[in-house]
């Protein structure tokens, strides 16, 4: 029997979508009014799964689970700017990139195999799922 367990964290950061290979000019045509700083109150969902442990019932532990996200995530992103974070060092802030990037860190700091899905939220309209490599 496999359950799974999705965990729901919120954080506000600012950004700016901008490839540094491309002009300022460029990057405004691409990326519009996001090409400039911004900020979003963004969600954050975490989704863990497997066999429950037959002593405690859980599939993890869930302050386990919020300190692993606290200590490796939104202690670097949470009211700050997500390119100042070392996280996201060279990476795109784009929510697709952003659900990527998280998966990183969270997978290696969680026991093996257990994380299944990263979902950022960026809007009511704009969410973005992260599964691993296939």
């Amino acid at each position: 029997m496999t359950v799974e367990l999705t965990r729901v964290y919120h954080f506000s950061a600012a950004h700016q979508l901008g490839n540094p290979a491309l002009s300022v000019e460029d990057n405004a045509a691409l990326y519009g009014a996001c090409a400039g700083v911004h900020g979003h109150n963004y969600y954050l969902e975490v989704t863990v799964g497997g066999k429950p442990d037959r002593v405690t019932g859980m599939v993890l532990d869930l302050g386990e689970l919020d300190e692993i996200v606290q200590r490796r995530l939104l202690d670097q992103i949470d009211h700050h700017s997500l390119e100042a974070a070392p996280v996201l060092a060279g990476v795109i802030t784009t929510g697709e990139s952003l659900a990527r990037a998280f998966w990183r860190p969270l997978a290696a700091a969680l026991p093996a195999g257990i994380l299944r899905r990263v979902t950022v939220v960026e809007t009511a309209k704009n969410r973005f799922e992260y599964r691993g490599e296939s």
